[in-house]
């Protein structure tokens, strides 16, 4: 891993759609006060070309903590930009202290083609999952690696005290307002409670993700799934905004009363999935739910083949709530059906973190 330190914002010279282009930021340097537009210039296209990450700083008259918002991490993960895009709306620097960074779409090859993961032409065409690449590394294997180290040296460091990575489940799937948090930290539990949800996994991260780069950093981080992918889920939209702006209320960067949060709205809280797969192809009939309870041995899904025969049915072996469920109705062998999460207290045994893909 490439890590540099840099102290200085450092213009190109360029400009897109008359708004500056960056190379680096130096939040410190910004004038207080104001709203302040960037495009920061990433990794190089085989071409030679830059991609270009829209950024919004929003820094307050008065010093305190530095908040950054991510979204677009996967590029069909659309509700994590317009939540955040809300949120800055919503605060005005001449009344902060602090600074907000919102980064809208820091995937921006995944974003154009609103797919969950980057394409790269390396080895004649490859897909590489940006969330499994950080801290990057500026002299890295691939572009998307790449990319993610120019994100980190160059704009994460030395400018954040705090970090939200807002995602929501990838294509094919549906998925609940869903927290991860390592509740076993003190300053990521508060963070994580604050949030309205429905569901919070203690989890203490994967490797190459955003959150656990932040946190192993030194930076307190969660990642918030915002429901389902490609459109904009209103309803989960608005009560992610009520807790990010809890989150701003509760260290002071922003003023007013706090929200509703996990205890308003009974959030279940769990410590590990059941997944259930197919085990054959065929057609799913789902027979639960995003956020229904189920029991051990409940019946959940129904498949059948082309000529409408049961070819198999499908139980839970748990007690817990449904957090993500398939959308596609036809699954092949081994694809995820569904994964529901449970107290590992409560049932005889865990399984890891919601797999990406199906």
């Amino acid at each position: 891993m490439n890590v540099l330190t840099f102290s200085t914002t450092i213009y190109t010279g360029d400009t897109i759609q008359g708004i500056p282009v960056i190379s680096q930021l130096d939040v410190s340097e910004l004038e207080p006060g104001k709203k302040h537009r960037f495009y920061f210039q990433g990794v190089q296209m085989g071409t030679g070309q830059h991609w270009y990450v829209p950024i919004v700083v929003a820094k307050g008259i008065h010093s305190g903590k530095r908040v950054a918002m991510v979204t677009g991490v996967h590029g069909d993960e659309l509700s994590s930009i317009d939540a955040v895009q809300r949120v800055m709306e919503q605060i005005d620097p001449l009344e902060m202290s602090g600074t907000a960074i919102a980064l809208y779409g820091v995937s921006r090859a995944a974003i154009e083609y609103t797919r969950s993961q980057w394409a790269i032409a390396q080895c004649g065409g490859l897909l590489v999952d940006f969330n499994r690449v950080w801290p990057g590394d500026e002299l890295g294997i691939d572009a998307p690696t790449r990319h993610a180290g120019l994100l980190w040296n160059r704009l994460f460091t030395n400018n954040v005290d705090i970090a939200i990575d807002y995602h929501t489940v990838s294509t094919g799937s549906e998925f609940s307002l869903f927290i991860y948090a390592n509740l076993q930290q003190p300053e990521i539990r508060q963070m994580a409670e604050l949030f309205p949800v429905e569901q919070i996994k203690d989890d203490p991260g994967e490797g190459g993700t955003l959150e656990l780069a932040f946190i192993n950093a030194g930076i307190p981080a969660m990642t918030v799934e915002i429901g389902g992918p490609r459109y904009f889920d209103t309803h989960k939209i608005a009560l992610t905004v009520e807790g990010t702006l809890n989150v701003l209320k509760h260290h002071g960067i922003v003023d007013g009363p706090i929200g509703r949060t996990s205890q308003d709205v009974g959030t279940f809280v769990g410590d590990s999935f059941e997944t259930i797969r197919s085990g054959h192809g065929g057609f799913l009939e789902m027979l639960v739910d995003v956020g229904e309870r189920v029991a051990p041995g409940q019946k959940v899904a129904v498949q059948r083949n082309a000529f409408g025969d049961i070819v198999a049915e499908y139980q839970t072996s748990v007690t817990g709530q449904v957090a993500t469920i398939a959308r596609d109705a036809i699954s092949e062998p081994g694809a995820r059906i569904m994964q529901i999460l449970y107290n590992s207290m409560e049932n005889q045994w865990g399984s890891p973190r919601l797999e990406k893909y199906c």
